[in-house]
C-alpha cells in the first residue's frame, strides 16, 4: 500500500506540473561537473523546453515512463520529433523523487554554491528530475561524485532572451544551413576563443543572449579596455591559450570510480598532471590582469587571489615532481606519468621505475643493433596503440632483394616510410606494459591519497574555469573588432543603426558589404519592406537580428553607430521550404510559424517576417498578411515585415506606427543587346517600391522562352487594370498620423533628452514646424481660423 501511495504521489506531481504549465529539467555534462536545474512556465507548444534542449545539445534525454504513455504523449512526441539522433531513455517514475533530489544536492553540492538550496527547495519538478538524472549517471558511468564536489545552479528563463530553434536555424547562429561543417555562422564570425570552455560559453551566449543592460554594459566595458590596452590584450591572450579544458578536468577529478582499473589509474594520474599545469597558470593570469581597470576584470583578478589555489599546488608539489608537466606527444606524456611521483615516497615504485627504464634502454639498444646488423637506417618510434616499433625511411630499391629481412613482421608502408616490429620487440613491449601497470597502480594509490586531501579545496577551480571561459570569450569579442570596424552598442528604447552591415556576409565576401540604416521606435515600430527579388531584403532582415544578438551578448556591432532596445524574444519567419519529415506543405509550415510567433510574442519582442502567404493564392495571401499585420500592430514589438504584396504598403493609411521602406534598383540599358537590365544597389530607402512586375523582369534573365514572358506581361497588365486599386489617404487620416508622430516624439524627448533648455526650445520649435508642414493646406487654414 505504501509503495502504491508513493507512486501515486509522483503521478500526481507530473500531472500537476503539466496542469500548472510548469516543466522541470535537470542536466549534467559528463565533461563538466555542473548540474543545471531549470523550472519554468511554458505553454502547450512547449517552445521553451525544445529551445532549452537545443541549446544544451544533449547526447541522451531521460524522461519518466508515464510521460510517454498514451494521454501524455505531446511533450514526448515533440522531443522525439526534434531530437531524432539523440539517445532517448525512459526510466521508472519512482526515480523522479523530489525528496531524493534535494538529498542528492545537499550531499554533492560544493559549499560555494549552497545558496542553491534557497532557490530550489520548492521547485519540486526540477528536484525530481535531478534525482533521476544523478541516479542514472551513477548507474551508467559506474562511478559516483565525491561529496561536496559539484557545482549546482538554478537557471530560470528570465535572465536571457528566448530564441526558438527555428529562428536559430534561419539566422545560422551556430550551424550553416548548407554545410554543417562550414564556419560561415555568427558563431564562426565571433569565435576567436583559445579554450574549449570559452568556445562553449560563446555558443550558449549566442543562443541565449542577456536581457540585463547593466550586465551587458559591464562586458562591453571589458571589451573596450581590451581594445584600448594592447599589453593587457596580448598578455591575457598568451596565458589563456595555455589553459586546457578546465571543466572536463574538474569532472574527472570529482568522479570516484567504483572499480580500479589500469585505465582509471592512468586517467587520474594524467588529470593530476593537468591540474598542476592549470594551477601553475594562476599566477601568470593574475600578473596579466594586475593593471586592469574595469569592475568585471577586477572582480576576476580578486577571484584569483583565493588562497586555495596555493594550498592545492603546495600539496601537489609535496608528492609530484616540480618538473612534471603537461606535454604534447604520447611517449613524452607517458614518461611524465611514470616519473610524476617524487622518488623515496614508495620504495617499490622506485624499483618498478628502474625496471621500466632498463626495458626502454634495452629496446633502444636492440633496435640500434638491428640497424647495424642489416646496415639499414632504423630508428625507434612509439605510438599509444602499438607501443615501441621500428620506423625507417628508405626506397625499396635500396633493400636487399627489395624486401625487409624475414624476422620483421607487421610491416606497413606509407610512401618511403616503413613501420614494422619483430618477435623480440613484441615480447619486450609486453614486459614494458607489465612494468607500466605496476607503476600506474602504485602511483594511483599515492594520487588518490593526495586527491582526498585536496577535495575540500578543489571548489576554487569552478571559479577559475568560469574566469577563464569568460575572459576567453571577451578576448574573442575584442579580437573580432581588430579584424573589422565594429562599434560599441548603446541600450535605449530605440533601435537605431547607422550604416550597419551583415557580419556573416562580410566574412564570406572578404570585404565590407553595402551598409544600411535602421530606425524603429515605439511610435514607428512596424516596418514594411518591399523590393524586387535579389535586392537584399532577406540579408537586411537577418542582419538586424544578428546585430541585436551581438549587442545583447556584449559584443561590438558592425555599424558606424548603433542603439538597441533589449529584446526579450527574437522571432523569425524566413524561407519557403516544404518539410517532408513532418508532412507539412510550404503553406502549412508558414501558418505554424506565424501562429507560434503570435502565441509567444510580447511588447519587448523583435519579430522578423520575410514573406508570408506566398504558399497560397494571391488574394488569400494578401488577406492573411493584412490580418497578421493588424494583429502584430497591436503589440509594441519591433517588427520588420518584408513582402512582395504591394497592396500591404497602404496599411500605413490606417496605422500611423507603420513605415514603408524599399530596396532601390536602377535600370541600365545595354546597347549591345538593346535590353533593359536591373542593377541592384542593395540600398534601403524610405517609401515603397515603384517597381512593378519585377518577377517578370527576373524571369526575363532566366531561360524561359520569350513567347511565355510576352504572354505573362499581357495577362498581368489585364489583371492589374481590373483588380488593383490604391487606397487614398484622407486629410483626416493624415492629420491623425501627424498628431500621433508628434505625440510619440514628445514622449521620447521627455524620456530620453539630454539637451539643455535652449537647445530643447529650438528642437521643439522644429517639431512644431514639421507637424504643421505635414497637413494639407485646407487643414492649416481651418486651424488658423
Amino acid at each position: 500500500r505504501n509503495i502504491s501511495a508513493r507512486r501515486y504521489r509522483y503521478e500526481e506531481l507530473w500531472e500537476q506540473g503539466l496542469a500548472r504549465g510548469e516543466v522541470g529539467m535537470a542536466s549534467i555534462d559528463l565533461k563538466n561537473p555542473e548540474v543545471i536545474l531549470s523550472q519554468f512556465a511554458d505553454n502547450t507548444t512547449y517552445a521553451k523546453v525544445i529551445t532549452k534542449l537545443k541549446i544544451l545539445t544533449p547526447l541522451e534525454i531521460i524522461m519518466p515512463n508515464t510521460a510517454c504513455d498514451a494521454g501524455n504523449t505531446k511533450l514526448f512526441g515533440l522531443i522525439t520529433e526534434h531530437f531524432k539522433n539523440v539517445t532517448f531513455t525512459t526510466v521508472q517514475r519512482k526515480y523522479f523523487n523530489e525528496t531524493k533530489g534535494l538529498e542528492y544536492i545537499e550531499q554533492l553540492c560544493a559549499s560555494e554554491f549552497s545558496t542553491i538550496f534557497m532557490e530550489v527547495q520548492s521547485k519540486y519538478y526540477c528536484l525530481a528530475a535531478a534525482a533521476a538524472l544523478l541516479k542514472y549517471v551513477e548507474f551508467i558511468q559506474n562511478s559516483v561524485y565525491a561529496p561536496k564536489s559539484l557545482k549546482v545552479r538554478f537557471q530560470g528563463s528570465e535572465k536571457t532572451a528566448m530564441i526558438d530553434s527555428s529562428s536559430a536555424q534561419n539566422l545560422e547562429l551556430v550551424t550553416n544551413n548548407r554545410d554543417s561543417r562550414n564556419g560561415h555562422t555568427l558563431f564562426g564570425v565571433l569565435n576567436y576563443t583559445k579554450t574549449p570552455g570559452g568556445s562553449r560559453r560563446l555558443r550558449s551566449n549566442i543562443l541565449e543572449p542577456l536581457v540585463d543592460a547593466e550586465t551587458i554594459n559591464t562586458r562591453l566595458d571589458c571589451v573596450q579596455e581590451l581594445l584600448q590596452d594592447e599589453e593587457l590584450f596580448f598578455g591575457l591572450q598568451a596565458v589563456i591559450s595555455k589553459f586546457l579544458d578546465t571543466e572536463q578536468l574538474l569532472s574527472v577529478l570529482v568522479q570516484i570510480p567504483k572499480q580500479d582499473t589500469v585505465k582509471t589509474a592512468e586517467s587520474k594520474i594524467t588529470n593530476l598532471i593537468y591540474l598542476k599545469h592549470t594551477l601553475e597558470l594562476v599566477e601568470p593570469l593574475k600578473a596579466a590582469l594586475r593593471s586592469c581597470n574595469t569592475p568585471l576584470l577586477k572582480a576576476y583578478y580578486s577571484s584569483l587571489e583565493d588562497r586555495r589555489f596555493g594550498i592545492i599546488l603546495e600539496k601537489i608539489t609535496t608528492v609530484i615532481n616540480d618538473d612534471t608537466r603537461y606535454t604534447k606527444g604520447c611517449l613524452s606524456m607517458r614518461t611524465q606519468k611514470c616519473y610524476a611521483v617524487k622518488p623515496n615516497i614508495n620504495e617499490f615504485l622506485d624499483i618498478a621505475r628502474r625496471t621500466y627504464t632498463e626495458i626502454v634502454d634495452d629496446i633502444a639498444g636492440m633496435i640500434t643493433q638491428l640497424a647495424e646488423k642489416y646496415n639499414l637506417p632504423m630508428k625507434t618510434s612509439f605510438s599509444s596503440a602499438r607501443g615501441f616499433f621500428i620506423q625507417m625511411n628508405a626506397d625499396c630499391s635500396t633493400l636487399p632483394s627489395g624486401q625487409l629481412p624475414s624476422e620483421f613482421t607487421k610491416i606497413t608502408k606509407m610512401k618511403n616510410t616503413y613501420s614494422f616490429t619483430s618477435a623480440d620487440l613484441i615480447k619486450m613491449n609486453e614486459r614494458c606494459q607489465e612494468s607500466l601497470r605496476e607503476i600506474y597502480h602504485m602511483t594511483y594509490l599515492i594520487v588518490c591519497k593526495l586527491l582526498n586531501e585536496i577535495y575540500e579545496h578543489i571548489h576554487c577551480l569552478y571559479k577559475l574555469s568560469d574566469t577563464v571561459s569568460m575572459l576567453d570569450m571577451l578576448l574573442s569579442f575584442a579580437h573580432v573588432c581588430t579584424v573589422s570596424d565594429y562599434v560599441r552598442p548603446e541600450f535605449t528604447d530605440t533601435l537605431a543603426i547607422k550604416q550597419g552591415w551583415h557580419p556573416i556576409l562580410e566574412k564570406i565576401a572578404m570585404e565590407k558589404p553595402v551598409s544600411n540604416n535602421t530606425y524603429l521606435t515605439e511610435g514607428s515600430n512596424f516596418l514594411i519592406i518591399t523590393g524586387p527579388n535579389m535586392s537584399g531584403k532577406s540579408t537586411y532582415l537577418k542582419q538586424i537580428a544578428l546585430c541585436q544578438i551581438m549587442a545583447q551578448i556584449g559584443s561590438y556591432v558592425p555599424a558606424e553607430y548603433c542603439s538597441f532596445r533589449i529584446a526579450e524574444q527574437i522571432f523569425t519567419r524566413i524561407g519557403m521550404d516544404d518539410d517532408i519529415e513532418t508532412n507539412a506543405s510550404t503553406f502549412m509550415k508558414e501558418m505554424k510559424e506565424i501562429t507560434y510567433i503570435m502565441q509567444n510574442a510580447n511588447d519587448k519582442s523583435l519579430i522578423i517576417i520575410d514573406e508570408l502567404g506566398r504558399g497560397t493564392s494571391a488574394e488569400e495571401g494578401i488577406g492573411i498578411c493584412y490580418a497578421a499585420c493588424e494583429y502584430l500592430l497591436n503589440l509594441k514589438a519591433f517588427t520588420l515585415f518584408a513582402t512582395h504584396f504591394l497592396e500591404l504598403c497602404h496599411i500605413d493609411a490606417l496605422y500611423p506606427n507603420v513605415e514603408n521602406y524599399h530596396f532601390e534598383v536602377q535600370h541600365v540599358r545595354s546597347s549591345a543587346i538593346k535590353k533593359e537590365k536591373i542593377a541592384y544597389t542593395y540600398t534601403l530607402s524610405k517609401g515603397y517600391t515603384e517597381e512593378k512586375n519585377y518577377g517578370l523582369k527576373a524571369a526575363e534573365v532566366s531561360s524561359l522562352p520569350p513567347s511565355i514572358i510576352l504572354d505573362a506581361k499581357e495577362i498581368t497588365n489585364h489583371i492589374a487594370k481590373q483588380i488593383l486599386h490604391q487606397q487614398k489617404s484622407t486629410p483626416e487620416m493624415m492629420k491623425r498620423r501627424a498628431v500621433y508622430h508628434l505625440a510619440m516624439r514628445l514622449v521620447q524627448t521627455a524620456r530620453n533628452s539630454r539637451l539643455d533648455s535652449d537647445s530643447l526650445r529650438i528642437y521643439l520649435k522644429g517639431l512644431k514646424k514639421k507637424y504643421k508642414a505635414s497637413f494639407p493646406a485646407s487643414e492649416q487654414n481651418d486651424e488658423q481660423q
